[in-house]
């Protein structure tokens, strides 16, 4: 094999958790109720939101784009990795290992930008508000959601290209629950220089600076509340923005410390850890977080029965 190219028609093994054979049903238990419960979590976000004309403003605009990401990245990882547990590995074509690189890496760079975009879009409200519906306009909010998109369909392009022109040599065993482009980078026999350079370069304009932006807004935005007369409106807001924070430093660091290291020194065990964390952790909490701290949300959920 050495110095053949491996062809689409050529399989990848990916092994999952098999290497943990005394936890498989606790962890097809736990991973199945994680995405059963991610996906109606955020389809009730989108048809709450949708069905309800009060609801249909700038922050729940941008919530119902995080919800369908949500909903689709998900979707696009934990069914073949439920499907791991029932068999000692998955096989999966190399352009069907691409396809899924390719979905993966738009919709954690477009969450990323919309996050961004809704740290903006609290901004204005709470340091702006007498501005925030003339700057935040419809207009404006699908300019935003737009760019978010198109930003996303663009980045992962040069990461496919590449890994689609690579040798692979080494082992067919992907140690991972999907098909991870670090995880496949490790399997090539050529140089991968080039396509870790173009990493740390997508990471740092697509994730680094966004986080650092994010945190700025932040740091205008906690001042603003503590500025604020009212007791019972810092810790509102307070509580809001801050659970807000936390999914993004968790969701940014999570992504940014696995993909921004030269591959060498990434762990595979380190690095399936750090994928279920923002694979998982945020599509499960965003529901919680942008919705039952959110009292116009909790409202119609009450008048629904649904809570």
């Amino acid at each position: 094999m050495k110095g053949e190219n491996i062809t689409s028609e050529e399989q990848f093994l990916i092994i999952g958790f098999s290497d943990l054979p005394l936890l498989q049903v606790p962890l097809f238990i736990t991973f199945t109720i994680i995405y059963v419960m991610t996906l109606m979590g955020n389809l009730i976000i989108m048809s709450i939101v949708y069905s309800s004309s009060h609801l249909h403003t700038p922050m729940y605009f941008f919530l119902i784009n995080v919800a369908f990401i949500d909903i689709t990245n998900i979707s696009v990882t934990f069914p073949h990795m439920l499907a791991h547990f029932f068999q000692t590995g998955t096989t999966i074509s190399l352009t069907k290992c691409l396809l899924q690189i390719y979905l993966f890496i738009l919709l954690v760079a477009t969450e990323f930008l919309i996050l961004t975009v809704m740290a903006y879009d609290r901004y204005v409200a709470i340091c702006y508000p007498l501005y925030y519906m003339s700057i935040m306009n419809k207009h404006r909010c699908i300019q935003l959601a737009t760019g978010s998109w198109l930003c996303g369909i663009l980045i992962p392009l040069p990461h496919t290209v590449v890994l689609s022109g690579l040798s692979y040599c080494q082992s067919h065993t992907i140690n991972h629950f999907y098909c991870d482009f670090t995880a496949l980078m490790k399997l090539s026999c050529t140089s991968i220089h080039g396509i870790e350079i173009l990493n740390y370069v997508n990471g740092s304009t697509f994730g680094l600076f966004p986080f650092i932006f994010v945190f700025a807004s932040y740091v205008k935005i906690i001042s603003a509340i503590l500025n604020m007369k009212s007791r019972e409106g810092r810790c509102k807001t307070f509580s809001t923005c801050g659970s807000h924070l936390i999914v993004i430093i968790l969701f940014f660091g999570s992504a940014c410390s696995t993909y921004m290291r030269p591959t060498s020194n990434v762990s595979i065990k380190e690095n399936k850890m750090l994928a279920l964390l923002y694979t998982a952790v945020p599509p499960l909490c965003n529901p919680i977080i942008y919705t039952l701290k959110n009292k116009e949300f909790t409202n119609v959920l009450t008048r629904r029965g649904i809570k």
